[in-house]
């Protein structure tokens, strides 16, 4: 029978592995997606739209899908989705391997401020100017809600949902970016501190080279911790190896 592979997916990470996956002869591909984005693209292999009903719901469905292998290749800050596919694994007995890009790390002239939560972001706040470019995604704003003595340029790809901070502009735009581009973007809406989660890859790191130019502070909201006794691997030739389909 051939292997099948369930991909937990959203990220760009994941889209390159359903490819790799699919070029594989004899290698089934199901990627799953919780439905969030408006259009997602296409996708080599089988799609899902939608969630599971938690971490039995999803033991469930392996089960039943007669899936061979997880890959949790979600966005770094899906902690429930990753906690309930390390659960659904361990009860099913699958290999499970979790694909996460390296976060960014911060060089020598840059003015990060590290904290754990997007409360905490709003806490902090305080501490800077009144112009705030929020770049944490659509969902969350509610922690910067009460913060009615700030403006708020709020950049998604998805149009954000309520409540959010009462002077808010909405961006709507999709990485990537360049430094030029967000530079100019800084600037024309005279922004005075950055306010991101820790995703790190390429496509919106512009944002953070773009800061550190302009001399801007930047409060970033660490990653959530894995589940214990789960270890993330990096990039895409990681999977293939842990899953022992380094050959095509």
């Amino acid at each position: 029978m051939s292997p099948h592979v369930l991909i937990l997916g959203g990220t760009t990470e994941a889209r390159e592995l359903a490819a790799a996956l699919a070029a594989r002869p004899g290698v089934r591909v199901t990627t799953s997606l919780a439905g969030r984005v408006a259009r997602p693209g296409v996708l080599d292999g089988e799609v899902r739209i939608g969630g599971f009903g938690g971490a039995a719901g999803l033991a469930d469905w392996l089960r039943e899908q007669h899936v061979d292998a997880v890959v949790d290749a979600t966005h770094p800050f899906a902690a429930a989705i990753t906690e309930n596919a390390a659960r659904a694994a361990a009860v099913t007995g699958m290999p499970a391997v979790v694909l996460r890009r390296p976060g960014w790390r911060a060089g020598p002239a840059d003015r990060w401020h590290m904290v754990a939560s997007l409360p905490d972001a709003a806490d902090v706040l305080s501490g800077y100017g009144r112009r705030v470019f929020l770049t944490t995604g659509r969902l969350g704003l509610a922690a910067f809600a009460g913060l009615t003595d700030r403006h708020f340029l709020v950049r998604s790809v998805e149009p954000p949902e309520p409540p959010m901070p009462p002077a808010t502009q909405v961006l709507l735009a999709r990485g990537p970016f360049t430094v030029a581009d967000e530079s100019a973007l800084l600037r024309e809406h005279r922004i005075d501190v950055l306010v991101t989660k820790d995703s790190g890859g390429e496509a919106t790191a512009a944002k953070l080279t773009a800061a550190r130019e302009l001399g801007l502070p930047v409060v970033v909201v660490r990653r959530p911790p894995l589940p214990e006794g789960v270890r993330a691997v990096v990039d895409v030739a990681g999977v293939l190896e842990r899953l022992g389909l380094n050959s095509p």
